[in-house]
């Protein structure tokens, strides 16, 4: 049985781990306004140019271009975005159990043969996959927080189209948590090159029937438009990923103040009991040897 001075000690050491989380969730929700605010700012240009592209490629149904091409895919390369550090729930191991369910399920064949190539965005996927002994091709850590910027995004997806082009691989695929709510976080799984537009962009049927003038001409515009738009959503994901894992470890360090806070009333209980009981017996005592001594 613990002695009143263990139970004091975790109670001081609970308390302290009910401060550092409370000052977590606190860091967390200050960071989380900055990070919403940067993804609802680039959700309109990112669906917009997304709308564009398919509204174009509806009407000019013979462009050829290399990012579009859909070929046989010998090759894949798997992009999985997670955070540098822990302590935000589920947010992680989410993303990359469904990257593994892809690898060992859809893509089994690709891994066994070493047709993979696996790009980890995040240290915790980084440290996840090499612990597995899987062959990583490209880690980028320390990517988020305030170094976070569109350079990256425009870089990491350039180099990873030259390889497209140049036939390397032929098919990409990415992996990433979508902030819903602070609560709420939707794991995505997209295919990024060959580029295919979403198909759930809601285009107002009225404009596809309306005759635009093009300037310089239509297939200019989309080889245009294809670069930037695999720049947008490759940028995309890494807000929305940033914002998830805020709004993640938010979620976990308020329920963490308060799994701590009914720990310390519990064991404040079992203290106080536990305190009561030695005084009685100490009472107890005195009573019985103030007796012995009058009968003797």
């Amino acid at each position: 049985m613990a002695t009143l001075r263990d139970i004091k000690r975790r109670i001081v050491g609970v308390k302290n781990t009910q401060q550092i989380t409370k000052a977590m969730k606190m860091v967390a929700a200050a960071r989380l306004r900055k990070a919403q605010e940067n993804m609802i700012n680039a959700r309109p240009y990112s669906r917009k140019i997304s709308e564009m592209l398919t509204s174009l490629l509806k009407v000019e149904t013979h462009f050829n271009h290399p990012l579009l091409e859909e070929r046989e895919v010998k090759r894949i390369a798997l992009v999985v975005v997670t955070s540098d550090r822990g302590l935000c729930g589920g947010f992680n191991m989410n993303a990359i159990k469904t990257a593994l369910d892809l690898m060992q399920d859809e893509y089994l064949t690709y891994l066994r043969d070493g047709n993979l190539d696996l790009y980890c965005i995040g240290k915790k996927a980084n440290d996840f996959f090499k612990q597995k002994e899987y062959e990583i091709r490209e880690s980028h850590l320390g990517v988020f927080g305030s170094d976070l910027n569109y350079e990256f995004a425009a870089s990491f997806i350039n180099s990873v189209r030259e390889r497209f082009e140049n036939g390397e691989i032929d098919k990409v695929v990415i992996v990433f948590n979508e902030f819903r709510s602070v609560v709420q976080q939707t794991i995505i799984t997209k295919q990024l090159l060959p580029v295919l537009p979403d198909k759930s962009d809601t285009l107002e049927e009225e404009n596809l029937n309306v005759e635009y003038i093009y300037e310089p001409d239509k297939t200019k515009i989309i080889g245009t438009l294809i670069p930037k738009y695999l720049n947008a959503q490759m940028w995309h994901a890494l807000l929305e990923s940033y914002a998830a894992e805020l709004g993640a470890r938010m979620t976990a360090m308020d329920m963490a103040t308060e799994n701590a806070k009914e720990m310390i009333r519990s064991l404040q209980l079992t203290y106080n009991k536990e305190r009561q009981a030695a005084i009685t017996t100490e009472i107890l005592e005195i009573v019985g040897g103030a007796n012995a001594l009058k009968e003797g």
